[in-house]
């Protein structure tokens, strides 16, 4: 047998944590607040069929990712055509 004394810890439940700082409190409820007032102004200036959501953006960035892989292609294929063009003569 060993003698070797184990010491646990007692890890505080959610329950008995202290409740957040009042200021960290205060500043989340100021940042609510400020994004509030921005997405009222946001559909008041340009309407609520002209806001911009998560999927308009990530279907922009795909409409984009689908150019470029056009246009490097495009690019390839007519650097290719010149390099076969230049060994004819």
């Amino acid at each position: 047998m060993s003698d070797v004394e184990w010491i646990v810890a007692d890890y505080p439940s959610t329950s008995t944590m202290p409740a957040p700082a009042g200021l960290a409190a205060v500043s989340r409820a100021v940042v609510s607040a400020a994004a509030d007032v921005v997405t009222t102004v946001q559909r008041a200036v340009v309407g609520q069929a002209n806001i911009r959501t998560a999927r308009d953006n990530a279907w922009d960035a795909t409409l984009a990712d689908r150019a470029r892989n056009q246009a490097r292609a495009d690019l390839t294929r007519e650097v290719a055509e010149l390099i076969k063009l230049s060994r004819t003569y």
